[in-house]
């Protein structure tokens, strides 16, 4: 079963730029596009709209804005089987129950002042903590485009052996025909280390061994396809994380277990999808 692709729109430039990316994903993958307006996205993230939707009467319409996401995708891709909803339903919640039965969900950032490429839209944030599925969200400075850019690579941060985020990295590789960047962050604890600058170096030695060997055994049932690169960097994980970004295609990272509290974002995920250079895709772990 072919699960469709579901895009988040609310009328803004933001929304639509999410709108090609997600049609350039679903026809890579194959499968339909759906298209999400929730009628009640104004409550939570203004009225700015995109210049190219509008009506003759003046007055913009859910039946407008599905209308111009529309005619957006299927610019890109005329084969693309295409799909739209309104639902009259807070946009988190919508989206979260769309997440349901769909391959991802796509959304863009969209902040409340308008800075879109600085803040992150609560929507965004709600729906990459709470899918059941990965949740896509287009951000940086790079083209809206999933796909075009040969130099382009994706890059997966992997925390331990092996997860959902890493298995989401090797098929989307393997997809788009592109190097994959396996990177492990690592860190020498404070009270290891010694002030005798001719004994510096063992303790972290130790360390960076022992993220690479982590690393290999995250990688281990990599596909023989799969162009692979492996990198272990010290640092706290979100700045590795970040640095890499700056060049990639996209960032790969895992959201956490649901604990006591519920589904909730990790530091790392928190942080990459407020200031990632490239989109960022949010892959829950199973329980």
């Amino acid at each position: 079963m072919n699960l469709p692709l579901i895009v988040g729109v609310d009328g803004s430039e933001p929304s639509l730029r999410a709108v090609d990316w997600a049609a350039d994903e679903a026809a890579l993958r194959r499968v339909p596009l759906r298209i999400v307006y929730a009628s009640l996205w104004e409550r939570y993230e203004g009225p700015a709209l995109a210049p190219e939707v509008g009506s003759t009467s003046g007055r913009v319409t859910a039946e407008d804005i599905l209308a111009a996401a529309s005619l957006r995708a299927l610019r890109h891709h005329a084969e693309l089987s295409v799909t739209t909803a309104d639902v009259l339903e807070e946009p988190e919640y919508a989206l979260v129950r769309e997440s349901r039965d769909a391959s991802a969900v796509v959304v863009g950032t969209r902040g409340r002042s308008g800075l879109a490429d600085l803040l992150l839209g609560s929507v965004s944030l709600t729906v990459a903590a709470q899918a059941d599925c990965p949740v896509i969200v287009i951000r940086g400075n790079h083209s809206n485009r999933a796909v075009g850019r040969g130099q382009d690579h994706i890059v997966v941060g992997v925390a331990d052996a092996p997860t959902a985020a890493v298995r989401f990295a090797y098929a989307e590789a393997k997809r788009r025909g592109v190097a994959m960047e396996a990177v492990r962050a690592w860190r020498c604890p404070m009270h290891e280390t010694v002030d005798h600058p001719l004994l510096t170096g063992g303790p972290e030695r130790l360390h960076e061994e022992g993220a690479a060997k982590e690393l290999e055994e995250a990688l281990a049932d990599a596909p023989m396809e799969v162009r692979l690169r492996r990198r272990t960097a010290e640092g706290p994980a979100h700045r590795v994380l970040l640095a890499a970004s700056r060049d990639a295609g996209l960032l790969v990272v895992g959201r956490r277990r649901p604990g006591r509290l519920g589904p909730r974002l990790g530091r790392v995920a928190h942080t990459v999808l407020h200031h990632s250079g490239c989109p960022v895709v949010v892959v829950p772990e199973p329980e």
